[in-house]
């Protein structure tokens, strides 16, 4: 499995909860300032919101935002974790 490339988000001093993202055609992975990754995918919360949600990342801003606001996306994930469920894997 190759690794995945996560992207900083924002610019630097940017107040943002997102702090890194990864992506591919139909997936976004977001890193959170509280150490949370947040997988979400065509099928939750649908590729319409997926990929809104990578042109903001890209863009680097907005998208705490986009989130926050939009209810079918907030609670709307894939899947998530934090750091300590996979950390201990990697030693």
């Amino acid at each position: 499995m190759a690794p995945i490339k996560m992207h900083p988000y924002g610019k630097l001093g940017h107040d943002s909860g997102v702090v890194a993202y990864a992506f591919d055609k139909t997936s976004i992975l977001l890193v959170f300032r509280d150490d949370h990754y947040y997988l979400y995918n065509s099928d939750k919360p649908g590729l319409q919101h997926v990929k809104k949600m990578i042109a903001l990342a890209k863009k680097g801003e907005g998208l705490s935002t986009y989130i926050s606001q939009h209810e079918d996306v907030r609670n709307n994930y894939k899947d998530r974790w934090t750091k300590s469920d996979f950390a201990e894997d990697l030693l």
